[in-house]
Protein backbone atom coordinates (compact mmCIF):
# COMPACT_ATOMS: atom_id res chain seq x y z
CA UNK A 1 0.00 0.00 0.00
CA UNK A 2 3.26 2.33 0.91
CA UNK A 3 3.72 1.64 -3.13
CA UNK A 4 0.93 2.78 -4.33
CA UNK A 5 0.42 6.13 -1.76
CA UNK A 6 4.03 7.10 -3.37
CA UNK A 7 3.33 6.12 -7.17
CA UNK A 8 0.10 8.08 -6.52
CA UNK A 9 1.88 10.88 -5.40
CA UNK A 10 4.38 10.47 -7.52
CA UNK A 11 1.83 11.24 -10.35
CA UNK A 12 0.17 14.12 -8.54
CA UNK A 13 3.58 16.09 -8.05
CA UNK A 14 4.55 15.44 -11.88
CA UNK A 15 1.06 16.46 -13.04
CA UNK A 16 1.77 19.73 -11.00
CA UNK A 17 4.74 20.21 -12.95
CA UNK A 18 3.34 19.60 -15.90
CA UNK A 19 0.12 21.84 -15.32
CA UNK A 20 2.44 24.40 -14.10
CA UNK A 21 5.01 24.68 -17.00
CA UNK A 22 2.61 24.81 -19.77
CA UNK A 23 0.62 27.64 -17.49
CA UNK A 24 3.83 29.41 -17.70
CA UNK A 25 4.43 28.80 -21.31
CA UNK A 26 1.13 30.06 -22.00
CA UNK A 27 1.64 33.47 -20.11
CA UNK A 28 4.91 34.15 -21.99
CA UNK A 29 2.78 33.64 -24.99
CA UNK A 30 0.29 36.14 -23.86
CA UNK A 31 2.69 38.49 -22.82
CA UNK A 32 4.65 38.38 -25.90
CA UNK A 33 1.60 38.13 -27.87
CA UNK A 34 0.83 41.69 -25.84
CA UNK A 35 4.37 43.22 -26.28
CA UNK A 36 4.52 42.57 -29.77
CA UNK A 37 1.30 42.79 -31.33
CA UNK A 38 0.99 42.66 -34.67
CA UNK A 39 5.02 41.88 -35.08
CA UNK A 40 3.91 38.60 -32.88
CA UNK A 41 2.12 37.38 -35.92
CA UNK A 42 4.20 38.39 -38.53
CA UNK A 43 7.14 36.41 -36.91
CA UNK A 44 4.52 33.89 -36.47
CA UNK A 45 4.00 33.42 -40.26
CA UNK A 46 7.72 33.90 -40.69
CA UNK A 47 9.26 31.12 -38.34
CA UNK A 48 6.64 28.99 -39.18
CA UNK A 49 5.52 28.08 -35.54
CA UNK A 50 4.50 29.73 -32.64
CA UNK A 51 7.45 28.13 -30.34
CA UNK A 52 9.83 28.73 -32.77
CA UNK A 53 8.29 32.87 -33.34
CA UNK A 54 8.36 33.20 -29.70
CA UNK A 55 12.30 31.89 -29.28
CA UNK A 56 12.88 34.45 -32.02
CA UNK A 57 10.49 37.07 -30.17
CA UNK A 58 12.94 36.18 -26.98
CA UNK A 59 16.32 36.33 -28.29
CA UNK A 60 15.24 39.99 -29.66
CA UNK A 61 14.31 41.20 -26.30
CA UNK A 62 17.64 39.51 -24.61
CA UNK A 63 19.48 41.48 -27.76
CA UNK A 64 17.58 44.95 -26.99
CA UNK A 65 18.26 44.76 -23.74
CA UNK A 66 22.18 44.61 -24.58
CA UNK A 67 21.99 47.75 -26.54
CA UNK A 68 22.25 51.38 -25.47
CA UNK A 69 19.28 53.33 -26.59
CA UNK A 70 19.10 56.99 -25.23
CA UNK A 71 16.45 59.60 -25.97
CA UNK A 72 17.53 62.36 -28.66
CA UNK A 73 19.06 65.47 -27.34
CA UNK A 74 16.78 68.46 -27.69
CA UNK A 75 19.12 69.89 -30.33
CA UNK A 76 18.80 67.11 -31.94
CA UNK A 77 15.07 66.96 -32.01
CA UNK A 78 14.98 70.17 -33.43
CA UNK A 79 17.28 69.58 -36.54
CA UNK A 80 15.34 66.12 -37.09
CA UNK A 81 11.89 68.17 -36.65
CA UNK A 82 13.21 70.57 -39.39
CA UNK A 83 14.87 67.91 -41.79
CA UNK A 84 11.67 65.81 -41.72
CA UNK A 85 9.93 69.19 -42.50
CA UNK A 86 12.02 69.83 -45.45
CA UNK A 87 12.00 65.90 -46.65
CA UNK A 88 8.10 66.98 -46.56
CA UNK A 89 7.43 70.28 -48.53
CA UNK A 90 10.52 68.78 -51.11
CA UNK A 91 7.83 65.72 -51.98
CA UNK A 92 5.86 68.20 -53.95
CA UNK A 93 9.24 68.70 -56.70
CA UNK A 94 10.97 65.60 -55.97
CA UNK A 95 8.54 62.40 -54.76
CA UNK A 96 11.35 60.46 -55.04
CA UNK A 97 14.38 62.09 -52.85
CA UNK A 98 12.03 62.96 -50.47
CA UNK A 99 11.10 58.79 -50.08
CA UNK A 100 14.75 58.59 -50.02
CA UNK A 101 15.35 61.27 -47.67
CA UNK A 102 13.12 60.27 -44.97
CA UNK A 103 14.22 56.52 -45.37
CA UNK A 104 17.95 58.24 -44.30
CA UNK A 105 16.67 60.17 -41.70
CA UNK A 106 14.92 57.70 -40.03
CA UNK A 107 18.17 55.55 -40.36
CA UNK A 108 19.97 58.61 -38.94
CA UNK A 109 17.39 59.09 -35.91
CA UNK A 110 18.12 55.48 -34.91
CA UNK A 111 21.72 55.41 -35.21
CA UNK A 112 22.05 58.67 -33.08
CA UNK A 113 19.46 56.60 -30.37
CA UNK A 114 21.92 53.67 -30.28
CA UNK A 115 20.35 51.37 -32.54
CA UNK A 116 22.69 49.13 -34.75
CA UNK A 117 21.88 50.13 -38.48
CA UNK A 118 23.90 48.41 -40.96
CA UNK A 119 20.87 45.87 -41.67
CA UNK A 120 17.41 46.49 -42.30
CA UNK A 121 16.03 42.99 -40.84
CA UNK A 122 18.29 43.61 -37.95
CA UNK A 123 16.95 47.35 -37.45
CA UNK A 124 13.58 46.28 -37.33
CA UNK A 125 13.83 43.43 -34.70
CA UNK A 126 15.31 45.59 -32.78
CA UNK A 127 13.15 48.86 -32.90
CA UNK A 128 10.06 45.86 -32.89
CA UNK A 129 10.70 45.42 -29.11
CA UNK A 130 10.18 48.96 -28.28
CA UNK A 131 7.28 50.47 -30.83
CA UNK A 132 5.60 46.92 -32.13
CA UNK A 133 3.22 49.30 -33.78
CA UNK A 134 5.98 51.34 -35.53
CA UNK A 135 8.10 48.76 -37.03
CA UNK A 136 4.75 47.88 -39.42
CA UNK A 137 4.98 51.39 -41.37
CA UNK A 138 8.52 51.47 -41.13
CA UNK A 139 8.73 47.94 -42.81
CA UNK A 140 5.88 49.02 -45.34
CA UNK A 141 7.83 52.30 -46.19
CA UNK A 142 10.97 49.94 -46.82
CA UNK A 143 8.85 47.77 -49.02
CA UNK A 144 8.13 51.07 -51.21
CA UNK A 145 11.62 52.86 -50.69
CA UNK A 146 13.18 49.34 -52.26
CA UNK A 147 10.41 49.03 -55.01
CA UNK A 148 11.11 52.81 -56.09
CA UNK A 149 14.92 52.39 -56.73
CA UNK A 150 13.71 49.45 -58.96
CA UNK A 151 11.24 52.11 -60.10
CA UNK A 152 8.34 50.37 -59.77
CA UNK A 153 6.28 52.98 -57.88
CA UNK A 154 4.18 55.76 -58.89
CA UNK A 155 3.66 59.09 -57.16
CA UNK A 156 0.85 57.86 -54.86
CA UNK A 157 2.87 55.01 -53.84
CA UNK A 158 5.65 57.52 -53.24
CA UNK A 159 3.37 59.33 -51.03
CA UNK A 160 2.53 56.17 -49.23
CA UNK A 161 5.82 55.52 -48.48
CA UNK A 162 6.17 59.14 -47.05
CA UNK A 163 3.27 58.84 -44.31
CA UNK A 164 4.35 55.33 -43.33
CA UNK A 165 8.27 56.89 -42.31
Amino acid sequence: SWIVIVVVAGVIVLLAVVGAASLMRQKRSERLKAQFGPESERTVETAGDQRAAERELLARERKHNKLDIKELAPESRVRYVEAWGVTQAGFVDNPSKSVGDADRLVTEVMRERGYPVDDFEQRAADLSVDHPKVVEHYRAAHILHLAQEQGEIGTEAQREALVHY
